[in-house]
């Protein structure tokens, strides 16, 4: 080696070494993940699916140019992530980052634009810095990107199912679901067949354009969707990975309940969205002032206590709650009205952290009842979405009333807390008619099989409000979007729970478990701040020049005796 850096080319041996050096440096990509909740590692099911694709995935995200600090955050965080897939997938994920419709004439520009929307990718309105001391201009941002995949393509909003009024948290809880959005999207673009769910009819479940944003932009969005008459077939095909039941209205027969239970026991998921009270803003509207919530009686309580739950003939009322036109006094003999949180109308979250429902804004219910967990061998029960700390239960017979709240000592009764509302049910499932039919009746059952008395491993999911899945109607716009309070223009996020809890039934991929990531903020202490303000002042100004200046006389005097020694 000596030799060869004596010679006159020693500088181009060195600039190979220096070229070799850069070229494996940016062939081998690894670092390592120090940080606490792994935030930087990619799941097994994640690396499992972009290792195994067959073709060049595009992904083209428009989070460039002159952003916010928060929005520069989340597109650095992207690239980041996008740069793992990249090597992952062998190159087979190709990224860039552009403005939307960049380079484009206007029409075409808006031509684009309104694909994107289409596509379900709506953009936003935010402040943004033109030139470093040119003040700032509106613009519109797309917090999205586009997927393409052989002729397909699918948009993702990176900031879906997120809070519009949490700031710095929502752009977090975004980071921590970049994973998971960009694999599932992956996911769904790149398979050839999709599951087949079953909505359920025939108990009064509706079929208007109150479901319009649940069927139509939700189940028909995602899957193979098909309208299923319970009482047209003598079993419920297995074709069926999943079956929904949203707000029945009508009684269920012990026959109706053989069907369904024997699904179960075959390995059919069943999500249930179930309203044990009739409570409707109809009939309160009719009523004027207030009614009485009645039972349903829809005679499926036995087959759910056998299952794990108990809906309870209830209301649940919270002080988080949603927001609709309030009588707040009058004027000139007019009514005034103001948009007042109504207790019927909780907004509920998750505590559980169970990836379902984690990082999510919150769902609004209406009229929602509670629910109990009861002893089930062999089922494991998670609760997915629960109340607030400050709320109550109005026990049978609840009174309905537009002034729930007369005083502040009514506000002292909301002392219950976390009170459940969506359970998720997982285990060996029990069928409630191993003891209640003869051999012959349980012979002439057609189901997939012979009758069965336990299922396999199986899930279900248990959320004792139907209005979840129910969106709103104005004669101006027709259907609204899931979740959205036709007064505030607020949308929660009631679709974004609402695919994940079929997505969790349905997919055995595992895909979902990148939405349990945790990003946390590691944020100082405002007031800490400014009480040892001057002190960490002192220290970071002061302690330099201090260490130079004992530095520059410790040298000198080593120098000084060094010298003098020698003479």
């Amino acid at each position: 080696m000596k030799k060869l850096f004596n010679t006159k080319l020693w500088w181009l041996f060195l600039l190979i070494i220096l070229l070799a050096i850069t070229y494996i440096a940016s062939a081998v990509h690894y670092r390592l993940d120090l940080t606490k909740e792994k935030r930087f590692t990619i799941s097994q099911p994640t690396k499992k699916l972009i290792y195994g694709l067959e073709d060049k995935v595009s992904i083209n995200v428009f989070l460039s140019g002159e952003l916010p600090a928060g929005f520069k955050k989340l597109a650095n965080s992207t690239k980041d992530l996008l740069q793992e897939f990249k090597e992952v997938s062998k190159r087979n994920i190709q990224y860039s980052f552009t403005k939307p419709g960049e380079g484009l004439g206007d029409s075409a520009q808006a031509q684009f634009q309104d694909s994107l929307r289409r596509l379900g990718l709506n953009p936003m309105n935010i402040h943004a810095q033109v030139k470093e001391g040119e003040g700032q201009e509106q613009r519109l941002v797309y917090p999205g990107a586009l997927i393409t995949y052989r002729g397909r393509a699918i948009a993702i909003d990176l900031l879906q199912g997120q809070s519009a009024v949490d700031g710095i948290n929502s752009l977090n809880n975004a980071e921590a679901l970049l994973e998971y959005k960009f694999a599932r999207a992956i996911q769904k673009i790149t398979q050839d067949s999709v599951p087949v769910v079953g909505y359920l009819s025939g108990n009064g479940e509706p079929l208007s354009y109150n479901v319009y944003g649940f069927i139509e932009n939700t189940l028909k969005h995602d899957y193979v969707t098909r309208i299923f008459p319970i009482d047209s077939f003598p079993e419920i095909p297995s074709v069926f990975s999943a079956l929904v039941i949203v707000k029945p209205t009508v009684p269920f027969t012990d026959v109706q309940k053989v069907k369904l239970d024997q699904y179960v026991m075959h390995g059919g998921k069943i999500m249930w969205l179930v309203d044990e009270l009739y409570a409707e803003m109809d009939s309160l509207q009719r009523a004027q002032n207030d009614f009485i919530a009645f039972d349903r009686n829809l005679n499926i309580e036995d087959l759910l206590f056998k299952y794990g739950v108990r809906i309870n003939p209830d209301l649940l009322q919270d002080l988080n709650a949603d927001k609709i036109p309030s009588v707040v006094g009058s004027m000139g003999g007019k009514p005034q009205m103001e948009l007042l949180p109504w207790p019927y109308f909780p907004l509920l979250t998750n505590y559980s952290n169970h990836p379902i429902a984690k990082n999510l804004d919150y769902v609004v219910s209406q009229f929602p009842n509670s629910i109990d967990t009861v002893k089930a061998d062999g089922i494991k029960k998670t609760i997915l979405l629960a109340s607030s700390s400050n709320s109550r239960v109005l026990s049978t017979p609840a009174k309905v009333s537009f002034q729930s709240i007369q005083n502040e000592d009514d506000l002292k009764t909301f002392n219950k807390a976390n009170v459940p509302v969506a359970v998720l049910l997982e285990g060996k499932f029990q069928s409630l008619f191993a003891n209640r039919l003869t051999q012959p009746q349980k012979d002439a059952f057609a189901g997939p099989g012979a009758f069965a008395n336990s299922s396999p491993d199986n899930k279900m999911i248990v959320i004792a409000d139907g209005d979840i899945a129910l969106n709103a109607v104005t004669q101006k716009e027709g259907p609204l979007p899931l979740g959205m309070n036709m007064f505030t223009q607020y949308q929660y996020a009631n679709k974004d729970f609402l695919s994940n809890c079929l997505e969790y039934l349905t997919d055995n991929s595992g895909i979902l478990e990148a939405r349990s990531k945790d990003y946390t903020l590691r944020l100082l202490d405002k007031k800490k701040i400014e009480s040892e303000k001057s002190k960490w002042q002192i220290i970071n100004i002061v302690l330099p020049l201090l260490l130079v200046f004992i530095f520059g006389i410790l040298y000198q005097y080593i120098r000084k005796r060094k010298y003098r020694t020698a003479e």
